[in-house]
């Protein structure tokens, strides 16, 4: 058991306390979550995205999470909000200059800064690693540091001059209490996004129905005029039984005279054609040969006549 040998043990060794609380690596949090995709986990590569509660994502991996939802994930709950690819914004970051890549620390000889970001603050200059806030637009997908929008105060777009207001603004990975905020304005902005469909979709209903009822009537009309015009034909049938009437009346039943059409008409029938017209057929007597035009030696020709 120990103990033996002349040991003497100390208090904390025999008598257990609390468990200490593990606390997280500052610098290992922010690079998980300005380094790093959201749902994948993976780094952040060009295009990403941004969510309407500021988490950043590749969006290679949104586009594969939204078109096979079943797939077993780890971080499926983290966009879980995520209904269509409309849910998320492409961000348009600035580079960051001073920014080597990883290439240059291969052997891993170098030193390597842990709070040098990809991206920077195109007005001030500010680093995204991290330690200042960052917000982006929703209506261009620009980002900023909240430094640089509280020191130049404008409405349009410090890098493409597109107009926006305050309600456009996202936090980029924001705290708890920010988050919550993003979603509750979500929340609020999909609801206004349905009653307004729903209220357009009931306008075009009663548009139809008014057109509708509008060409009912006029079908009504046009059959109640057909309907006289026949009343009336019939009662100069009926009414005056004359010699005169009935006549005429037969004669409206009549076929009209002529060939029918579809039969074959020669061109001697056609009288009141012109001769032009005839002389694009070959029975006509310009299109017949002469003797002198014919040649002797020819046994049979289709344009000899």
């Amino acid at each position: 058991m120990g103990c033996d040998g002349g040991t003497i043990p100390k208090r904390h060794e025999l008598v257990k306390g609390p468990k200490k609380v593990e606390k997280v690596d500052k610098n290992a949090e922010l690079a998980a979550k300005w380094k790093y995709c959201a749902l994948s986990q993976e780094k952040l590569k060009r295009p990403i995205v941004a969510c309407e509660l500021g988490r950043l994502y590749n969006k290679d991996a949104i586009i594969e999470y939204l078109l096979d939802k079943s797939a077993e994930r780890p971080n499926t709950e983290v966009a879980a909000h995520i209904r269509s690819i409309k849910d998320v914004k492409e961000l348009n970051l600035t580079d960051n200059p001073a920014w080597e890549g990883e290439r240059h620390n291969i052997k891993g000889d170098c030193y390597e800064d842990m709070h040098c970001a990809m991206f920077i603050c195109p007005v001030v200059g500010l680093e995204m690693n991290g330690k200042h806030k960052f917000l982006y637009l929703q209506t261009c997908g620009c980002v900023f540091s909240e430094r640089a929008l509280r020191e130049v105060k404008t409405e349009i777009c410090h890098k493409c001059g597109d107009p926006f207001q305050e309600d456009n603004l996202v936090m980029l990975n924001g705290s708890k209490e920010e988050v919550e905020k993003l979603q509750k304005a979500m929340e609020e902005r999909r609801l206004k996004a349905k009653t307004a469909k729903k209220s357009k979709k009931s306008k075009d209903t009663k548009v139809s129905k008014s057109l509708d009822s509008t060409g009912s009537c006029n079908t009504s009309e046009t059959k109640s005029t057909s309907l006289n015009g026949e009343g009336s034909s019939g009662s100069c049938s009926d009414s005056a039984p004359g010699p005169s009437t009935s006549g005429e009346c037969s004669k409206m039943l009549e076929a009209p005279a002529g060939p029918i059409t579809g039969s074959k008409r020669s061109i001697q029938d056609m009288k009141d054609k012109s001769e032009t017209y005839k002389s694009l057929f070959t029975s006509h007597s310009s299109a017949k040969r002469t003797k002198d035009q014919t040649s002797n030696w020819v046994t049979h020709t289709p344009y000899h006549f």
